[in-house]
């Protein structure tokens, strides 16, 4: 394994465990492009290795030397995106919500490069709680109940246990990843339970 994959495999282990371990639907990571020059190349070579284990690398968009990608399982975010407050909000949005998870993911695409930032929905496809994103939406941020891998607006007890959850699958991922195994060999299991 080349430096600069090995490197890659500890950024998504890192910052997109909860995904990899099928404890959500999508993480978000940016990575520079000064320190992974070969990323274009390294997305192409790596990604049929993940879709094997159920997971997407979808590039969101490019902006000052950095790469910002979604990491999901997209059967995990088609579930989020049909819970009904999700559905409703994003269609009336403008999202295509009807013809299917890619031309939703474009719409996304184009919503982020347009907004320069993160358009507040992004919560959905990140697979917060609705009532947290709506929340967040309603309260601009302000007055939340806690704060973690989101801003909780309701049920905290819930979210600090996918919190616990979050952090034990990131510590897990890291150590095999640090001790040599790579993360298509680490995810199989998971692909083949699915199945």
């Amino acid at each position: 394994m080349s430096p600069e994959t090995a490197a890659f495999e500890q950024a998504l282990a890192f910052h997109c465990a909860p995904t990899l371990a099928a404890l959500t639907c999508a993480n978000l990571i940016s990575l520079s492009q000064t320190d992974y020059p070969g990323l274009k190349d390294l997305l192409r070579d790596y990604s049929p290795r993940l879709e094997k284990a159920g997971i997407l690398l979808f590039p969101l968009c490019r902006y000052r030397r950095r790469s910002l990608l979604l990491v999901c399982r997209p059967a995990l975010l088609e579930d989020q995106l049909a819970l009904p407050p999700v559905r409703e909000f994003l269609a009336d949005m403008g999202y295509p919500m009807a013809a299917g998870l890619f031309p939703v993911l474009e719409h996304l695409r184009r919503q982020v490069e347009y907004s320069g930032g993160f358009p507040h929905e992004i919560g959905f496809f990140l697979g917060y709680p609705p009532a947290d994103v709506l929340g967040f939406l309603t309260l601009g941020g302000r007055n939340c109940k806690l704060c973690g891998y989101w801003k909780v607006y309701s049920d905290v007890e819930y979210a600090r246990r996918c919190f616990q959850r979050f952090d034990r699958s990131r510590a897990r991922l890291l150590h095999e990843v640090r001790q040599g195994r790579s993360l298509p060999e680490l995810l199989a299991p998971l692909s083949r339970r699915a199945a």
